[in-house]
């Protein structure tokens, strides 16, 4: 039964989503409570695509900062609202515009790709943006053999081994969250779980890849969840997915393949922000004509690519 105070806050989000016609949108990894309110649940690209698809000029992104970033580059006349100004991410962190000039140096011939999981000043230095469902797909319609990739060395070293007929050089980011987790873990899961299939992100490292199951974006591994046969799926990616296909499909069985699979980022933004932003309008991300145009540029051809 959920809390009355969590009801009542319910009921004002409901009216102020109406009087001030906004569109709340929710990354599948925000808590359970956040993504039971939201308008529309996905993952990064996909709530970015549904901003610019709304008629509604308010929207609250309940996400991480490069997330809003992303939307307000693809809405730029939008008003994008982030609950939570100080969720951040610790991989979209670790590369800057300085070593993506490093890295064209030293790889003249290569194109940029750059993981949505970026800072919007990355993505304007980079050629074209990917996400983890489409990535392959993204550098198969490159025409340069060789490809700079960045910030995930994981999900790099992933797609280099879709497309080993081009030559990758792998910044060297990372998922905290994902990266914790090991090969060991994984088929300790599997043996003590026997008939379960192990579903994981390609964020993780190559050892828990190796004895997967099903490998996938956030959205892919729901879809899995929820078509596979098996009826007990341990996931290798952060808890508010095993939560909610835990919702979605009772009849199956879900375990998290690591206790600490728990973004506290994404775990920021409570009900009561969600709230506040509404009553306020506060938390709107700004971003100059210039910025705007540069980070939707790598953004835009990801769509275009998409088409191919």
């Amino acid at each position: 039964m959920k809390d009355t105070n969590i009801e009542r806050m319910y009921e004002k989000i409901q009216f102020l989503k109406k009087e001030k016609n906004a569109l709340v949108l929710a990354h599948f990894y925000q808590i359970m409570d956040i993504q039971h309110i939201a308008d529309f649940c996905g993952d990064s690209f996909e709530l970015a695509k549904k901003a610019r698809s709304s008629e509604k000029q308010i929207i609250v992104f309940c996400g991480v900062r490069f997330m809003a970033e992303s939307a307000k580059a693809m809405n730029p006349q939008k008003r994008i609202l982030l609950p939570r100004h100080d969720a951040g991410c610790p991989m979209a962190d670790m590369v800057t515009p300085a070593d993506v000039a490093r890295l064209r140096t030293a790889h003249p011939n290569a194109a940029v790709v750059c993981y949505i999981n970026s800072s919007a000043e990355t993505k304007a230095v980079s050629d074209i943006c990917c996400t983890s469902s489409n990535a392959i797909k993204v550098v198969r319609s490159l025409p340069q053999d060789e490809i700079i990739f960045i910030p995930d060395k994981n999900l790099g070293a992933y797609i280099a081994k879709q497309v080993p007929e081009k030559t990758f050089y792998l910044h060297q980011g990372w998922c905290p969250i994902h990266k914790n987790l090991q090969g060991s873990d994984a088929i300790a899961a599997k043996q003590a779980n026997p008939g379960a299939l192990l579903a994981v992100h390609p964020e993780c490292e190559e050892d828990v890849l190796a004895v997967a199951d099903f490998i996938g974006s956030t959205s892919e591994i729901i879809k899995f969840c929820h078509t596979t046969d098996a009826k007990k799926v341990i996931v290798g990616t952060e808890l508010s997915v095993v939560e909610r296909v835990s919702e979605e499909c009772p009849e199956k069985e879900f375990l998290l393949l690591s206790p600490y699979l728990v973004c506290p980022n994404m775990k920021k933004t409570r009900v009561a922000d969600l709230l506040h932003t509404l009553e306020t309008l506060d938390g709107e991300i700004f971003m100059t004509e210039e910025e705007i145009n540069a980070a939707r540029l790598p953004l835009e051809r990801m769509l275009e690519a998409g088409k191919a």
